[in-house]
């Protein structure tokens, strides 16, 4: 039976829960209320078209039945644990329910929510909590079966996440043996495994994308591995680079947000050219194993109308020189066809 699910995103459903989101959208979950106190007695389907609808309401204690754990949907820079939803965390675990959680800030190491889990016998699942036996990569990704594809970025936040679940669903559904290969919190809550490259020891990121590689590379005739920052991002280009040469993939779909113009957060670096991203990756990758940006993934979230959608799209791949798309919006058939081709 699926877990019936209460999903925190206060004061950021929907523009700034990518975790709440996703799950949303992509998680063997029944969502039976979204947590934001600034937006209760709305809906979820009024935000987010195409998924299963469910009340937003102000606290745990307006969710509607019982749940069976409550997701923290936010992701915040630096990962941090805002102290107003400690009510909401406390009320969840007293009522019997596990809590699910992505953040850096680990709530096992809490003293009050590891003594109410033990006191209440629920478990506190920290996503971002690498397992301590990670080691460096062998240079061994190239050797499975599988084709691999890795989602990359102009920036963060600009859907790649979204691009990896899109392309495996639309996998399947072309007969396509596909799996996600999880590599950030949001991931690894969806598919229900994974290795969070952001919180592991820089020596093992490329190690940690490997193993998950072996893992499943046999398996399967496509893995599709989640994708992490921008190579250009003052912060998190470590990260991005070591997936890059962990996963050793063989093609890569390029992802960017219309209207982006300067990196997220960090507003005096602009983004490039995206033609320029194209070199950038695909020079990375040689080194260790050649790709090619063989497709691009644009988020048009905020282009109004479908006719100025369409041509972003268009521009987009005309810079990216291959097939482009907005997998929400128009589907993702085109960047399967590509990573077929």
């Amino acid at each position: 039976m699926t877990d019936r699910v209460a999903v925190l995103a206060h004061e950021m459903f929907p523009d700034r829960s990518k975790t709440a989101n996703g799950v949303i959208r992509y998680a063997d979950y029944e969502v039976a209320a979204v947590l934001d106190r600034d937006r209760a007695g709305e809906r979820v389907a009024d935000h987010l078209p195409g998924v299963a609808d469910a009340p937003v309401v102000s606290s745990f204690a307006d969710v509607p039945g019982e749940v069976d754990a409550l997701v923290i949907g936010i992701a915040p820079i630096g990962g941090g644990f805002d102290e107003s939803w400690r009510p909401d965390v406390r009320a969840a675990i007293e009522a019997g329910c596990d809590v699910i959680s992505g953040l850096h800030y680990f709530l096992n190491d809490d003293e009050e929510f590891a003594d109410l889990a033990a006191d209440h016998g629920v478990d506190l699942w920290d996503v971002r909590e690498p397992r301590d036996d990670l080691g460096v990569a062998q240079g061994r990704s190239a050797d499975v079966d599988a084709d691999v594809v890795l989602t990359v970025g102009t920036d963060c936040s600009v859907g790649k996440m979204t691009a990896t679940m899109e392309i495996v669903d639309a996998a399947r559904e072309a007969g396509i043996d596909a799996c996600a290969v999880p590599t950030g919190q949001t991931g690894i809550v969806i598919e229900g495994w994974g290795n969070p490259i952001d919180r592991v020891v820089s020596d093992f990121t490329a190690g940690a994308v490997e193993e998950m590689i072996l893992e499943k590379g046999d398996e399967h005739d496509l893995l599709v591995v989640e994708g992490q920052g921008s190579i250009i991002h003052p912060a998190y280009s470590a990260v991005t680079c070591g997936i890059l040469h962990g996963a050793m993939a063989d093609k890569l779909v390029l992802c960017h947000a219309a209207g982006r113009e300067a990196i997220h957060g960090y507003e005096d670096t602009a983004i490039p050219p995206v033609e320029e991203y194209v070199d950038l990756y695909e020079s990375l990758a040689a080194p260790v194993h050649e790709a090619e940006v063989v497709a691009g993934a644009l988020n048009t979230v905020d282009v109004d109308d479908d006719a100025a959608a369409r041509e972003a799209v268009a521009a987009f791949a005309d810079a990216v020189d291959a097939p482009a798309t907005d997998l929400i919006r128009f589907g993702a058939d085109e960047v399967v066809e590509a990573i077929r081709e």
